[in-house]
């Protein structure tokens, strides 16, 4: 049994070390431009070894969209347990979503840029961990509106969509950025949710509106 265990733990480990290299070849050299030989290079495997856990290229890069947002998930939830106005939810999300884009730029180009080269992924994969996370948004606003705190009227489906859009774009400009040192991502994360609460918060409810986090 003990070896058995054994040498689980040893693949398992071996195909962390496959993804975690695949990361950092998509970011230097792109999607299209890396090849599996520069993943095995990196990761310090045999060239073979990658299709043991991998059908291709396409596939690891689909495989590391879902391990890492699995993490994700886990990091989000953990940062929005115990804040239940949802002002203040929206900001932790904001916060945590730039956070983990400066503590990960190698996983942040991936995300922004290199998953948008994979035909795979725009028009036939079915991005179920993505929705899972825009569903955090439209959850915070539906329980805004339980509360009164925001507007009734509002479609939760279109408002996640919106602000996700917003983080999104700025996320991308601060991939491509020359100079990120300059790109403001904590005062980025408190402006979009201002301007977002000005126009969401119950107008008999307005004295939340445009407050500092």
């Amino acid at each position: 049994m003990a070896s058995v265990e054994s040498q689980s733990s040893s693949k398992q480990h071996k195909r962390t070390r496959i993804i975690d290299a695949s990361i950092e070849v998509f970011a230097e050299k792109g999607f299209r431009g890396a090849r599996i030989s520069d993943i095995a290079r990196k990761a310090e495997v045999a060239d073979g070894t990658i299709y043991l856990y991998f059908r291709n290229k396409e596939d690891v890069l689909l495989c590391i969209f879902e391990e890492k947002m699995e993490e994700i998930l886990a990091v989000l939830h953990a940062r929005l347990d115990g804040i239940e106005d949802p002002f203040e939810r929206l900001q932790a999300f904001a916060a945590t979503h730039f956070q983990l884009l400066r503590d990960h730029p190698a996983l942040a180009q991936v995300f922004q840029v290199e998953l948008r080269q994979s035909h795979r992924f725009l028009r036939e994969y079915r991005p179920e961990k993505l929705w899972q996370y825009l569903q955090v948004i439209e959850e915070i606003v539906r329980e805004g509106q339980e509360t009164g705190a925001l507007r009734a009227d509002l479609d939760p489906f279109l408002v996640k969509w919106a602000i996700f859009g917003a983080l999104d774009e700025l996320s991308i400009q601060w991939v491509l950025a020359r100079k990120r040192e300059r790109f403001n991502l904590d005062r980025a994360a408190s402006q979009v949710v201002e301007v977002f609460v000005g126009g969401m918060a119950n107008r008999s409810n307005t004295s939340k509106v445009g407050r500092k986090p």
